[in-house]
């Protein structure tokens, strides 16, 4: 076996052969970590996307504000908002809301985003 320092060297200094093994290493751990990083990245962009979307939906008039849409929600089942999602099915845009009632029954108030109109409603277990 070879060692790490090279006798006869100035002190410290590391062999070629060490050298070229330690950036195989480098590159193999850092390979995977860049993969991740990467593939993430396109899941990451789409959240940012659809708050743009939805922004310029709004202000085109395709859908309703989600102020409107929070309250058309709250007099369907009145309690605390706790998470809203835009969503395309087909080629309409539906609101997704999700609602804490008074007894801590989560529900799912879905909307049609254009006219604010109930489509769906329904308990989460």
């Amino acid at each position: 076996m070879t060692s790490l320092i090279a006798i006869g060297r100035d002190a410290g200094e590391i062999m070629p052969e060490t050298r070229k093994m330690y950036r195989l290493l480098m590159g193999a751990c850092l390979l995977p970590a860049g993969i991740m990083a990467w593939l993430s990245m396109p899941l990451l962009a789409s959240a940012d996307e659809g708050q743009e979307v939805a922004r310029k939906l709004s202000a085109s008039g395709e859908i309703l504000p989600l102020e409107k849409i929070a309250k058309s929600a709250l007099a369907i089942k009145p309690g605390r908002i706790l998470d809203s999602d835009l969503e395309r099915k087909g080629k309409a845009y539906v609101y997704e809301i999700d609602i804490l009632d008074a007894r801590g029954q989560v529900w799912e108030v879905e909307l049609d985003a254009k006219s604010g109109k109930l489509i769906k409603l329904e308990s989460e277990d």
